[in-house]
């Protein structure tokens, strides 16, 4: 497996849809709650955030790979589809 690492701001309404899109697949899929996932506030690690290459929050990296970045008007569907994508490429 694979770590995630997900960079989110706090008060986000994306970002809350893609913390809620990932309680409900680990719900689905047991396999989903092995992976190792860190969560990293941007304004508070502003020092870490600063060594990835992204502009929107959420973004989801598998090991050193960006997966998905969240753009403005992204609807709960479509941030579940890249959570679960993510997910996957962690288990894969």
């Amino acid at each position: 497996m694979k770590k995630i690492t997900m960079f989110y701001l706090e008060d986000c309404p994306y970002c809350k849809n893609a913390f809620k899109a990932m309680e409900e697949l680990k719900g689905q899929n047991p396999a989903y709650n092995e992976i190792e996932r860190e969560c990293i506030e941007e304004h508070e690690h502003a020092d870490i955030a600063e060594q990835y290459d992204y502009w929107n929050v959420p973004t989801f990296f598998v090991g050193d790979e960006k997966v998905y970045e969240s753009y403005f008007g992204h609807n709960y569907d479509t941030i579940f589809e890249n959570v679960k994508k993510a997910l996957d490429l962690a288990i894969a």
